[in-house]
Protein backbone atom coordinates (compact mmCIF):
# COMPACT_ATOMS: atom_id res chain seq x y z
CA UNK A 1 0.00 0.00 0.00
CA UNK A 2 1.29 3.45 -0.96
CA UNK A 3 1.65 6.25 1.56
CA UNK A 4 0.68 8.87 -1.05
CA UNK A 5 -2.84 10.31 -0.95
CA UNK A 6 -5.11 9.33 -3.81
CA UNK A 7 -5.83 11.85 -6.54
CA UNK A 8 -9.22 13.48 -6.19
CA UNK A 9 -9.08 15.65 -9.34
CA UNK A 10 -10.33 14.77 -12.83
CA UNK A 11 -8.83 11.79 -14.58
CA UNK A 12 -5.87 12.44 -16.84
CA UNK A 13 -6.58 12.23 -20.56
CA UNK A 14 -5.91 8.86 -22.12
CA UNK A 15 -3.37 8.16 -24.84
CA UNK A 16 -4.07 9.40 -28.37
CA UNK A 17 -4.92 6.94 -31.08
CA UNK A 18 -2.43 6.78 -33.95
CA UNK A 19 -2.99 9.56 -36.47
CA UNK A 20 -4.93 11.84 -34.10
CA UNK A 21 -3.74 15.27 -33.07
CA UNK A 22 -4.67 16.82 -29.74
CA UNK A 23 -6.29 20.25 -30.11
CA UNK A 24 -6.19 22.50 -27.10
CA UNK A 25 -8.61 25.34 -26.54
CA UNK A 26 -6.47 28.48 -26.64
CA UNK A 27 -7.54 32.08 -26.42
CA UNK A 28 -6.95 34.04 -29.57
CA UNK A 29 -3.43 35.04 -28.54
CA UNK A 30 -2.21 34.96 -32.11
CA UNK A 31 -4.60 37.65 -33.28
CA UNK A 32 -2.92 41.01 -33.81
CA UNK A 33 -3.00 43.36 -30.84
CA UNK A 34 -2.11 47.05 -30.81
CA UNK A 35 -0.75 49.58 -28.34
CA UNK A 36 -2.48 52.95 -28.46
CA UNK A 37 -1.03 56.17 -27.05
CA UNK A 38 -3.62 58.79 -26.11
CA UNK A 39 -3.32 62.56 -26.06
CA UNK A 40 -2.77 64.11 -22.66
CA UNK A 41 -2.45 67.67 -21.38
CA UNK A 42 0.88 67.02 -19.66
CA UNK A 43 3.60 65.81 -22.03
CA UNK A 44 5.31 67.99 -24.60
CA UNK A 45 5.06 66.90 -28.23
CA UNK A 46 8.87 66.78 -28.48
CA UNK A 47 8.99 64.43 -25.48
CA UNK A 48 6.37 62.09 -26.98
CA UNK A 49 8.34 61.97 -30.22
CA UNK A 50 11.53 61.24 -28.26
CA UNK A 51 9.81 58.38 -26.42
CA UNK A 52 8.73 56.79 -29.71
CA UNK A 53 12.26 57.07 -31.07
CA UNK A 54 13.88 55.80 -27.88
CA UNK A 55 11.58 52.92 -27.03
CA UNK A 56 10.53 51.66 -30.45
CA UNK A 57 13.61 52.73 -32.40
CA UNK A 58 11.48 54.69 -34.88
CA UNK A 59 13.06 57.25 -37.18
CA UNK A 60 12.55 60.89 -36.27
CA UNK A 61 10.09 61.22 -39.17
CA UNK A 62 7.97 58.23 -38.11
CA UNK A 63 8.03 59.25 -34.45
CA UNK A 64 6.90 62.78 -35.33
CA UNK A 65 4.13 61.45 -37.58
CA UNK A 66 2.80 59.24 -34.76
CA UNK A 67 3.12 62.09 -32.27
CA UNK A 68 1.10 64.37 -34.58
CA UNK A 69 -1.63 61.69 -34.81
CA UNK A 70 -1.76 61.62 -31.02
CA UNK A 71 -1.92 65.42 -30.90
CA UNK A 72 -4.46 65.95 -33.70
CA UNK A 73 -6.60 62.78 -33.54
CA UNK A 74 -6.33 62.19 -29.80
CA UNK A 75 -4.67 58.80 -30.24
CA UNK A 76 -2.30 56.76 -32.38
CA UNK A 77 -1.51 53.08 -32.79
CA UNK A 78 2.21 52.98 -32.03
CA UNK A 79 2.92 49.23 -32.15
CA UNK A 80 1.30 45.92 -33.03
CA UNK A 81 2.02 42.28 -32.28
CA UNK A 82 1.18 39.60 -29.74
CA UNK A 83 -0.85 40.39 -26.65
CA UNK A 84 2.17 39.85 -24.42
CA UNK A 85 4.29 42.28 -26.45
CA UNK A 86 1.54 44.90 -26.45
CA UNK A 87 1.14 44.56 -22.68
CA UNK A 88 4.88 45.19 -22.35
CA UNK A 89 4.78 48.18 -24.73
CA UNK A 90 1.80 49.67 -22.87
CA UNK A 91 3.56 49.24 -19.54
CA UNK A 92 6.67 50.87 -21.01
CA UNK A 93 4.61 53.86 -22.21
CA UNK A 94 3.23 54.20 -18.69
CA UNK A 95 6.81 54.16 -17.42
CA UNK A 96 7.53 57.17 -19.64
CA UNK A 97 4.45 58.92 -18.25
CA UNK A 98 2.29 58.53 -21.36
CA UNK A 99 -1.33 57.47 -21.42
CA UNK A 100 -1.55 54.16 -23.27
CA UNK A 101 -3.80 51.13 -23.65
CA UNK A 102 -3.72 47.92 -25.67
CA UNK A 103 -6.50 46.04 -27.44
CA UNK A 104 -7.23 43.53 -30.18
CA UNK A 105 -6.69 45.02 -33.61
CA UNK A 106 -10.00 45.50 -35.39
Amino acid sequence: MSSFPSATGPAAPGPQEAGQVAVLDRPEVELPWVTIVWNDPVNLMSYVSWVFQSHFGYSKEKAEKLMMQVHEDGRSVVSSGTREKMEADTEAMHGYGLWATFQKDD
